[in-house]
């Protein structure tokens, strides 16, 4: 149900607000606690195992307060193989130990393979690639420095290239890099971003943060000469898709295939100069459109390769860890020598189908290695999840109800102030939220696509600091990491089960809990349905994952084969 029908519905806000200013709660006609659809905590008991070993399961329980989010105590950086200059710069910035997730990839970011990380939001995947990368950075430049190498590959800069969807990401993650600073008090490797209104960095940075439609329009439209894309290339050595679902699906699709045919194209030139001894420049256009051509049958064609094994380690789940030597591209005709690494990151990894992001990275880089996080998927036992159905006459009472108890719900003062996030589906009902809180005395801030990128920047800085209330669209559920946040409120239930795990996402992170309250009407009950049953079976949702009608029909007529048994029973 839409809520932006409130803002120009006098009679649906006579019904409700003028009961708020006036009736007792006694008198109030409120769904929020009605008996018939009590909301439910989910125990602990019903964490999900598949992932784990025993060992490690009966250590989470146990754990005072962490539930599994960090490794165990004998795990530190160093062990992971991290540097005590990194590791001093990490601890820093409050960083003492790492979480599991991070125990888990930095091992394998540290070798030369691919690796893809598919965790739940809120495990430190972030740092679980930057952490790795900065640590192989400063490991090359102090090799660099010690003697001129004979190796072509090596005697180019390395850089560091990260893909993210959008301007705000993107930001985020070149502040999470220059904030581990080294003992003089700079960054142990430079940032810098490019997307949006900024440009290309004046001085070269170690790690460039970038959307992909910046990066190909600095590369071709601002560069038509490739003076500066030819250098580039040959530069990046390192290449990781944050978000990596959402990369590789819709919109961006063909601009990433595209830039993976670029960059595979660049280490095949690469391969025939080390073979040759001597450089190979790009040699006009033909053999990269060649090469490229093939985007749309990368991505639609059946891999026949078999996963390799996989290996189960801790709380979460790494495959194809022993793989070795490189297997070549499927679409690659002659065989080269591979001089770059792919590291793909997502919260939401679905696998299900041939066009879906898993499916195709299986069939990509069927060698690379999988890091799986224990809730992948599934429900998160810190979350005190909370569903309450509603209709036109009760939503507004209980959106204020939700609200207001999660202002009332005590918070650790070493954790800042109180902040809850409010999920719509449009911009129009996020303004008709804003309305309704405002007019009862409730301040919110407003976050959603259609205000500027300066607006959205100072007013997502102002609710990191101050907390308060964020009224907010989908564009504030995936990456942005606010820390503390102890309460999620969909005042709209979430169109897909992909977006309902990003919003619900937003708090219990880093090893902290929180509570979810959904709304939801009796056209959000199938997908209600099956995400609650997912959660009871402590199952991945991944089978709600669908946008199709054919999901929705498929669960209807679930429904209706379980009515006779009900009736006869």
């Amino acid at each position: 149900m839409a809520l932006s029908h409130l803002r120009h519905a006098p009679l649906a806000l006579r019904l409700a607000l003028p009961s708020i200013a006036c009736s007792s709660p006694a008198t109030r006609r409120l769904l929020l606690f009605a008996p018939a659809r009590p909301w439910r905590l989910l125990s602990t008991a019903s964490k999900p195992r598949s992932l784990a070993t025993a060992a490690a399961a009966e250590a989470d329980n146990t754990s005072a307060g962490t539930d599994g989010f960090f490794a165990e105590d004998s795990t530190s950086w160093k062990s992971l193989g991290i540097s005590d200059r990194v590791a001093s710069a990490l601890h820093g910035t409050g960083l003492e130990r790492p979480s599991l997730v991070q125990a888990a990839c930095i091992p394998h970011v540290l070798t030369s393979n691919d690796v893809i990380v598919a965790a739940e939001t809120g495990s430190g995947k972030t740092h679980g690639y930057l952490v790795p990368l900065i640590e192989k950075l400063c490991t090359k430049s102090s090799s660099t420095e010690d003697g001129h190498s004979e190796n072509i590959a090596a005697r180019t800069d390395n850089i560091v290239l990260v893909f993210c969807p959008n301007v705000m990401l993107c930001e985020q993650v070149v502040s999470m890099a220059n904030s581990l600073l080294d003992v003089s008090g700079e960054p142990l490797k430079r940032a810098a971003a490019v997307c949006g209104p900024k440009g290309w960095p004046a001085v070269r940075p170690d790690i460039l943060v970038a959307t992909p439609a910046a990066l190909l329009n600095y590369l071709f439209d601002y560069d038509p000469e490739r003076r500066r894309r030819e250098k580039f290339l040959r530069s990046v050595k390192y290449i990781v898709f944050d978000e990596a679902d959402m990369l590789l699906c819709g919109s961006f699709e063909n601009q990433i295939i595209r830039l993976i045919h670029m960059l595979r194209f660049d280490e095949k030139l690469l391969s025939r100069a080390e073979d040759s001894g001597k450089e190979v420049a790009l040699e006009g256009s033909d053999e990269y459109h060649e090469d490229s051509g093939s985007e749309s049958a990368e991505i639609s064609d059946i891999d026949d390769e078999n996963e390799d094994g996989h290996i189960q380690d801790g709380a979460v789940k790494v495959e194809n860890a022993h793989v070795g030597a490189r297997r070549d591209w499927r679409r690659v005709r002659k065989v080269y020598r591979r001089s770059k690494q792919y590291v793909f990151v997502a919260a939401t990894l679905p696998q299900s189908g041939k066009k879906t992001a898993g499916g195709v990275l299986k069939r990509m880089f069927p060698s690379a290695v999988w890091v799986s996080g224990a809730y992948l998927h599934r429900h998160n036992p810190r979350l005190e999840r909370r569903w309450i159905e509603v209709t036109t006459d009760t939503q507004v009472d209980a959106l204020l109800d939700a609200v207001k108890y999660g202002l009332k719900s005590e918070v650790d003062p070493e954790l800042g102030p109180n902040r809850t996030m409010v999920f719509t589906n449009t911009v129009d009902a996020a303004n008709s939220v804003s309305d309704i809180l405002r007019r009862v005395g409730i301040p919110c801030i407003l976050y959603h696509r259609e205000s500027s990128l300066e607006e959205r920047t100072a007013n997502l800085q102002s609710f990191r600091e101050n907390g308060g209330v964020l009224v907010c669209t989908d564009a504030a559920a995936r990456g942005l990491d606010v820390p503390n946040v102890s309460h999620v409120i969909q005042a709209e239930f979430a169109a897909c089960a992909v977006d309902f795990l990003h919003r619900v996402g937003r708090t219990a992170r880093a090893g902290q809990s929180g509570i979810v309250t959904s709304l939801y009407t009796d056209a959000n009950c199938d997908l209600v349905r099956a995400v609650r049953q997912a959660e009871e079976l402590a199952q991945p949702v991944e089978r709600a994952f669908s946008r199709k009608r054919s999901f929705r029909n498929k669960l209807k007529k679930q429904a209706r084969l379980r009515e006779p048994a009900t009736l006869l029973s």
